[in-house]
Formats: C-alpha cells, sequence, structure tokens
C-alpha cells in the first residue's frame, strides 16, 4: 500500500461517515466497499441534475472510484419519454466499444497463458488474416490501387489500432472502396489502410481480437468473458444479450437534432445473437463496469479474485506506438458521430487496450491515464497516478456529442476537486 492509497482511503472514509445517510444499505455486486464518499458536498450531484434538467442529456449515471473503494455514484433524469422511470444507478446501457476492453483483457489472459503472442503473425491462428491487401488510393479513373502488406498483423498491432484496419465512419477512403466493392465482388471485402505498425486508425481490429479469443479457447466469446472476466469479478449486468429483467432497468436511447433537441427511441428489440463481437455490441451498469475498471486500477485483481498479473496491466497501460500520434478522428457520417478529439493539444497514444494522455488534462487526469469509450455517449476513464477511476453513461447519438462530453468533463472535474492535490 503506498501512501497515496492510504491518504485517499482516509478521505473517503471521513467523508463516507457525513454521507452514510445519503443511500443506506446500497452496494453492488464485485465492488470492494461502497462508500458514497462525495455524494455531498462536492457539487457533483447540483452539475449532473443541472444538466438533465437543462434538456443538456436526457439522462447519466456517472461512478467513481479508488483502488480500494466507490467515491460517487449518482444517477438523475429518465429512462425514457412519459411514465418512464427515474434513471438508477443500476441503469443498463448499451455500451458499445466498451466491449474492446473486455477484449483486450480476455487476449491479455491467453498471452499470459502462453495461448496467444503478441507479436507472432496473427495469421497462424486466424488464417483470414493471412496476406492482407492494403488500399494503397486510386487510380485517375477512381479505380482502387491495392497492393500485398509488407508485413503480418500481430496482435500488438491489433490491440493498439495500428493494424491498419479502419471504420468507414472515420475514414474517408474506405467509404469510397467499400462502395466500389459492393459493386465488384472481386475486389477484397476489408482492405488495410495502411502497412501494419506505420499507423493508427481505430477500426476493426478488436473483432478480430474476439476471433482469436474464440479459436484458441475453444469457447464463444461471451463465454469466455463469463467464465474468465465477468464472473470471476461478479459482473453480473454485463452481456450480449439482456434479460426481461435487465430490459426493465434499460436506458432508451436519444438522437440529438440539429437544434439541439433530444429525441427518444424506442428500446431496440430484444435478439439473441449468434456471433459475438470483440468491438461492440454489449450491455452494461455503471457498478458493473466501475468493478473492471477498480480490477486493472489495483493490478488486476478485486476483492481477491485475479483476472491478471500486475505486469500485464502495466503493459497493458504503457505506450505501444511510439510517436504516432492517436485519438483524433473527423466523422464521415455526422449522424452517427462528430468529429472527435477529446483533448485538445494533449498528445495522445494507444496501449493494448486504451488511449492514454501523454499530458496531464487540466482540472482533471493526470498524465498516463486511460480512457476509450462507446458510440452511445459512454466514457471511462483510469488515472493510475491519482488512484482514480471513473465512469459516466449517457444514451445520445451523434458520438463525441458536445453537450454529453461537457457532462462528461464536469464530473470528472469534480471528482478531482472534492478529491484535491494527490
Amino acid at each position: 500500500m503506498t501512501a497515496r492509497f492510504s491518504r485517499r482511503d482516509a478521505l473517503v472514509q471521513t467523508a463516507a461517515v457525513a454521507a452514510a445517510n445519503a443511500m443506506p444499505g446500497l452496494c453492488f455486486p464485485g465492488l470492494a466497499a461502497p462508500f458514497r464518499a462525495l455524494s455531498r458536498g462536492s457539487g457533483i450531484d447540483a452539475v449532473l441534475q443541472k444538466s438533465v434538467a437543462a434538456a443538456a442529456v436526457p439522462g447519466v449515471v456517472a461512478m467513481a472510484a479508488t483502488a480500494q473503494s466507490v467515491i460517487y455514484q449518482g444517477a438523475f433524469g429518465m429512462r425514457g419519454m412519459g411514465a418512464a422511470p427515474k434513471l438508477s444507478v443500476d441503469t443498463v446501457f448499451r455500451i458499445a466499444s466498451m466491449v474492446k476492453l473486455l477484449t483486450s483483457v480476455a487476449a491479455m489472459q491467453l498471452v499470459e497463458g502462453g495461448k496467444l503472442e503478441l507479436d507472432a503473425p496473427a495469421e497462424r491462428i486466424d488464417p483470414t488474416l493471412a496476406s492482407p491487401w492494403v488500399l494503397a488510393g486510386f487510380d485517375q479513373k477512381g479505380a482502387p490501387q491495392l497492393r500485398l502488406a509488407q508485413k503480418p498483423i500481430t496482435l500488438r498491432n491489433l490491440l493498439s489500432h495500428t493494424s491498419g484496419f479502419s471504420y468507414q465512419l472515420w475514414d474517408p477512403n474506405l467509404v469510397r472502396y467499400l462502395k466500389l466493392s459492393r459493386k465488384d465482388p472481386a475486389l477484397p471485402q476489408m482492405p488495410l489502410t495502411f502497412d501494419p505498425g506505420t499507423k493508427w486508425a481505430y477500426g476493426g481490429s478488436l473483432d478480430r481480437v474476439g476471433r482469436l479469443v474464440e479459436i484458441v479457447s475453444g469457447e464463444t466469446l461471451d463465454r469466455y468473458f463469463h467464465d474468465h472476466i465477468l464472473a470471476p469479478l461478479g459482473m453480473k449486468d454485463t452481456g450480449f444479450t439482456v434479460t426481461e429483467v435487465q430490459r426493465a432497468r434499460q436506458a432508451s436511447l436519444y438522437l440529438r437534432k440539429a437544434d439541439g433537441a433530444l429525441v427518444p427511441q424506442p428500446i431496440e428489440k430484444r435478439t439473441i445473437p449468434k456471433v459475438f463481437s470483440g468491438g461492440g455490441g454489449i450491455y452494461s451498469t455503471a457498478p458493473d463496469y466501475l468493478t473492471l475498471l477498480q480490477a486493472l486500477l489495483s493490478g488486476g485483481s478485486l476483492a481477491g479474485k485475479s483476472i491478471l498479473r500486475p505486469e500485464t496491466v502495466a503493459l497493458m497501460s504503457a505506450n505501444q506506438i511510439g510517436n504516432i500520434e492517436a485519438g483524433i478522428m473527423k466523422t464521415t457520417n455526422p449522424a452517427l458521430s462528430n468529429d472527435v478529439d477529446f483533448f485538445p493539444g494533449v498528445r495522445l497514444r494507444w496501449g493494448l487496450g486504451h488511449m492514454i494522455n501523454l499530458d496531464p488534462v487540466r482540472e482533471g487526469r493526470k498524465a498516463g491515464s486511460l480512457t476509450w469509450a462507446g458510440l452511445y455517449n459512454t466514457y471511462y476513464w483510469i488515472d493510475p497516478a491519482s488512484d482514480i477511476a471513473g465512469v459516466i453513461m449517457m444514451q445520445i447519438l451523434p458520438f463525441a456529442d458536445a453537450r454529453a462530453l461537457n457532462v462528461y468533463r464536469q464530473f470528472e472535474h469534480g471528482i478531482y476537486r472534492a478529491l484535491g492535490p494527490a
């Protein structure tokens, strides 16, 4: 136990005495010690409530913790329009790409077990990754120019988004190519947009990692998650499907119109998937996801359950892409995503599962913090230097919604202000 952690825990326990009557008896499986230390006097409640009252966001659930204990939780707004009940802390959200962290943990568990290697050609496990084509551009007539990749794709490339796989949502060349490939079945379905290891692009790399996990483990991805991550940590509300009981706690999605108004959408039809994506399509709650973050913040273990070794967690948290810039994306479809630049002026890199800010963020996280997000405006961060992890969940499209991001920043700033200097 470091002196920094001891100080944080002292602050938490002192404040918890004053806040203990706020929500007595409330606790969540998997969380080590559910204090509500900052629920009063920090101003966070007022900020979040004001954002909902002003219709900046329809609803929000936010939580924060140290490695040892939960220090804040709050839920504001309604699950839907009309007579829908209020949001509760255990509201179920679609968290989309936040599944990528689970997939990364799963892959690194298999690296620890010797079943996967970070720098071996991934085609040895999944032959569909062999001899990938690279989209080098288009000729004067608009025909795509393809060549074979100069390097094989590795697991390290996939986990750090340096594989060459892009999403068309943020890649105009890929949008152009896919329009052509739909008319010409002879063209490769999904070429790389650069040689592995030479650039960074956010894309479908983690879908391929999910498939590697399934091949070497002999389990479907949902079963692997359950057996090796979710069940050990007590994350009972996280999965690719929702029960009817969970659907009763699910938040509605809202679309942001051009005038700023929010339009509620019906809850999607419940389906039972047969194929599971390592890159999206999962549900969770703030308490569940915070449990995963606490486990990583504490070096891979929580409440006596270990999902990774400390040295593996440290490797995942380290810059894996050198001086390659990461994290800034220009949208090709404003209805689904705004342009993405969460930290203007801050140097961003990527580890094995997270984005890393090399510089501190004003009024918030320290340098070396880890983060990512989901399409419907759900976000997390882990700040090892401050011993803080946080998660905030909303259900809004498009992604990187300016008002949702403002709520996220105010929540983060409130946590750091309440805790004071590290």
